[in-house]
């Protein structure tokens, strides 16, 4: 049997009604707007028509329900503001321009605040004007990359950092399964809320010392890690609970556990400024796993190791999860021994074991005389010559 993966945002589920619901045309688009969005979602759906530079295969159910939000925002923004009923007929000035004004606020969200995501609908529109050209390309047909120029950089968005105290701080005074869950967080470094509510009890092996996420729940790859922190945690709270082999570990409410989170770092942290920028009563499970990432950077030996910890595919997420916030200056004098300076030790050594070497070799010619002596010695004392 096919074992059902969670989904926490329900986003199958929603692209799928979505799907049924626009069979006869999608409300505030215009009809032609509305059949290239179905095509290109049906396209990435099956994983037909990909840009040859992206990953091969069908799109994730998430992926499919942001890229069907964003491209028609798009279509409406160009339809609202150029009337232009038609996203492939954008040319290279109209496109800059709409980014322009998302990007410095001309363009605002219904409640008036800025979008923080302009890079991300750059992206996401790139794709599909990619796409776009591929199934002309198909037809014989040569389609402009007029996203050449497009700017699909911004900042990373701001995240809440917390030491290991702070952790320690929050977890002491939470309930108890939340205290849990807050050292799971930190401990593993998890995604969180897609692999996390994945987890079942049998995932967890050697007495609770090692954690099997697998494949099929994971964004990039299966991978097997140590639990060093909440090992005996979990153990004590799987037995409190009485969760069964197939049990999910954590049977939570994404948004339900935002939300206490986000009281408990007001009531335990105040609301100050946190190092990564965001205010601590902004905490969310996420959050943690870039606390995580930057508990672990300093404590593994090798890149690779930490980032199937972690399972990163890139060195890239390193940086951008930890911002090597909490990392030290760990160089000591060993570390000042140049090249120069180590050369010239060695040499010293090596004459120094030279004459180490001499001084024995001359101890066992010393050695061999006196053996010869001493026998003398008994050769003179049998013939009863006296000293």
């Amino acid at each position: 049997m096919v074992e059902t993966k969670i989904d926490p945002y329900k986003h199958k589920e929603r692209f799928l009604r979505w799907k049924e619901q626009s069979a006869e045309g999608i409300k505030g688009l215009s009809p032609q707007n509305g059949l290239i969005l179905k095509s290109y979602l049906s396209d990435m759906e099956n994983g037909l028509n990909v840009a040859s530079l992206m990953k091969k295969g069908p799109r994730s159910y998430t992926r499919l329900y942001t890229l069907k939000i964003r491209i028609a925002f798009l279509m409406k923004m160009f339809e609202q503001r150029l009337n232009l009923d038609d996203l492939t007929k954008v040319d290279e000035q109209q496109l800059h321009n709409l980014f322009t004004e998302l990007r410095t606020g001309v363009i605002k969200k219904h409640d008036g605040n800025l979008y923080q995501s302009a890079k991300d609908y750059a992206r996401d529109f790139k794709a599909f004007w990619h796409w776009h050209q591929k199934v002309n390309k198909k037809k014989g047909i040569g389609i402009e990359d007029i996203t050449m120029d497009l700017d699909t950089t911004g900042e990373k968005p701001k995240w809440v950092y917390l030491t290991e105290n702070q952790v320690k701080l929050l977890a002491d005074r939470a309930k108890y399964e939340y205290k849990v869950l807050i050292w799971f967080l930190f401990d593993t470094g998890i995604r969180a809320p897609t692999e996390l509510m994945n987890i079942r009890v049998a995932d967890l092996q050697n007495d609770c010392k090692e954690l099997n996420i697998r494949q099929e729940i994971s964004k990039t790859f299966g991978r097997r890690i140590k639990l060093m922190l909440c090992s005996g945690l979990i153990k004590d709270y799987i037995r409190e609970k009485g969760l069964q082999a197939q049990d999910y570990l954590f049977k939570i409410c994404p948004p339900v556990t935002n939300r206490y989170l986000k009281r408990l770092a007001k009531r335990i942290l105040g609301d100050g400024e946190s190092l990564a920028r965001e205010n601590y009563s902004q905490l969310t499970m996420y959050d943690f796993r870039h606390c995580a990432s930057c508990y672990w950077l300093p404590r593994y030996k090798s890149e690779s190791a930490l980032k199937y910890r972690f399972g990163w595919k890139k060195s890239d997420k390193i940086h951008y999860y930890s911002e090597l916030l909490g990392m030290k200056d760990t160089i000591n004098e060993d570390d000042m021994l140049i090249d120069v300076t180590k050369g010239e030790m060695e040499k010293r050594l090596e004459r120094s074991e030279k004459e180490k070497e001499i001084m024995q070799e001359q101890m066992n010619v010393m050695q061999i005389q006196f053996v010869e002596v001493g026998k003398l010695l008994e050769q003179i004392k049998a013939q009863g010559v006296i000293l």
